[in-house]
């Protein structure tokens, strides 16, 4: 038995393109009662609802649990780009795991997208798919030299249909010399997910929504145990889909960085700028996107566009005005296509930051014993969420996978650039712990303005304090139950962030989410 879900329930305030466009996915019962599967997965986004697909399809009795509604996640933030033209680019990729590696993460992200397009195809889900070219551009200052020897480093890892332009020549937008990257792919995220959801069911999955799993156990009598107390054993293995795994307390969190990432959609005339992919190569670097809208009392017709525009990428809980990140985007936007009308949706989201610039699926290292992870998605959160499910069902299935040992979890990269980038975030996250021994943001609770927060210090600890629009104060630690540092106030999302390891916490305390997987304590 399903319901509608409110699509207002997701991991930050903020509303998407997504939920504004789309009916609401289905919601379903919470998991009440002890049970069995062959597969249980934790996680209701992409990356969970693929592996539950796929692993149904294989005859595999599937649960799939997640603590708040589908989609509900990161999954429901992202910008929905499907593409193998990588954010680390191929020339790093090359020197960190070779010629080979290159290759294969090409080929990984090449065949997510071919999956995509098979399960669309297979289950008739109408979510707006379509391949098309995506174009590399150059920033200010950049030069040339970038695009050649990315479009080099491409061709070497077999994507020989990489071509230098000395323009796009695409209405709407003047890209200047560029790559041509073509196959790419888009879709609408909320649409694609329905049809998941409605496949995995059909062929006997269970789904159960507003269930949160606080335990984990692994070994041959692999196990969840939610908030509740009951209890879901996994024969064969157990899958955290969560975007950031938090079973694993350290190790994972030490190899990967959470940042937040700011996405406009801005109402353009349709047809006024070309269906593509754009990416730039600034450091962060702006994404675009156009998805159409339909009118619907006329009929289902189209009769404007939204102009999808993402970039501005700071570390998580290490921004103190996150709304002008959203005004310097909008104002890039507008400089760049003078048909913008009215900015209608104005959101965040997070990505996982690998050491290394590839993401991780497989065997969770610290309890490889029937528990799988996938994390890391570097800004490719749809195609990773799909080549991920693809090698963990191989693995559960007991069949070689190409790409299992380039995703593996456990890697270590022993190169000079994963090296520094390892000991620069973990440097930043050691300082930031220093702010235990700092003063509060405020002195009191006065100076805290009505629908803001701030961090108060209180003896030899700190508080987290709230002011509601009526002007009452909240109160909760403000010291983060993953591992202690303190958390930071975003007043665009009116949530508490860890600028450690990314967990985030409503204005009241409640967990969004994890590594961390608790509230933040009471007080």
């Amino acid at each position: 038995m399903s319901n509608l879900a409110n699509p207002a329930r997701t991991s930050a305030l903020t509303n998407t393109s997504w939920f504004g466009t789309a009916p609401a996915l289905p919601t379903y019962e919470p998991l009440r009662e002890n049970t069995t599967a062959d597969v249980v997965i934790v996680g209701g986004g992409i990356a969970g609802l693929t592996t539950a697909y796929l692993l149904s399809k294989e005859g595999r009795q599937v649960l799939l649990l997640e603590d708040g509604e589908l989609a509900s996640g990161e999954t429901g933030r992202t910008t929905a780009h499907l593409s193998n033209a990588l954010d680390d680019r191929y020339t790093t990729l090359e020197n960190l795991f070779g010629k080979e590696g290159a290759r294969l993460a090409a080929e990984s992200h090449t065949a997510a997208i071919a999956q995509i397009e098979s399960i669309v195809a297979e289950e008739k889900i109408d979510c707006d798919f379509t391949r098309l070219n995506g174009y590399l551009f150059l920033p200010k200052g950049g030069t040339t030299k970038e695009l050649t020897e990315e479009r080099d480093a491409a061709h070497r890892a077999g994507l020989t249909e990489v071509a230098y332009l000395p323009s796009a020549g695409l209405v709407g937008f003047e890209t200047g010399e560029c790559l041509h990257w073509p196959g790419q792919g888009q879709f609408h995220i909320l649409k694609y997910l329905a049809g998941l959801a409605a496949a995995i069911t059909k062929r006997g999955g269970r789904i159960c929504t507003n269930t949160h799993v606080s335990e984990v156990y692994g070994g041959t009598e692999a196990r969840v145990v939610t908030a509740d107390g009951v209890e879901a054993r996994a024969s064969k293995g157990l899958v955290i889909a969560t975007n950031t795994p938090f079973n694993d307390r350290v190790v994972m969190h030490t190899k990967q960085a959470p940042y937040r990432t700011y996405v406009v959609g801005a109402r353009v005339p349709k047809g006024s700028v070309a269906q593509a992919l754009y990416w730039d190569t600034a450091d962060p670097y702006h994404y675009i996107r156009v998805q159409e809208v339909a009118a619907g009392p006329r009929g289902g017709q189209t009769d404007y566009d939204l102009l999808i525009v993402g970039g501005e990428d700071h570390k998580t809980g290490q921004e103190d005005h996150p709304e002008a990140r959203l005004d310097c985007l909008e104002e890039w936007v507008r400089e760049r296509f003078a048909m913008v009308k009215d900015v209608e949706y104005r959101w965040s989201g997070q990505v996982m930051e690998p050491q290394d610039g590839l993401a991780y699926a497989g065997r969770n290292p610290l309890d490889s014993d029937n528990v799988y992870i996938i994390t890391g998605d570097s800004g490719h959160g749809m195609t990773h969420g799909t080549l991920g499910p693809m090698i963990i069902t191989d693995l559960i299935q007991g069949r070689p996978n190409p790409w299992a040992e380039l995703y593996d979890p456990g890697r270590i990269t022993i190169k000079r650039e994963s090296a520094q980038e390892f000991i620069k975030e973990n440097v930043n996250v050691a300082l930031e712990y220093t702010d235990l021994l700092t003063g509060g943001d405020v002195k009191s609770a006065d100076e805290i303005p009505a629908g803001a927060g701030a961090v108060l210090r209180r003896g030899l600890t700190k508080v987290a304090v709230y002011k509601d629009d009526k002007g009452a104060t909240h109160e909760c630690s403000a010291i983060c139950p993953h591992l202690g540092c303190v958390v930071h106030w975003n007043n665009l999302e009116k949530s508490w962030d860890c600028p450690c390891h990314g967990s985030r916490f409503t204005a009241l305390g409640e967990l969004l989410s994890g590594p961390a997987n608790s509230n933040l304590p009471a007080v």
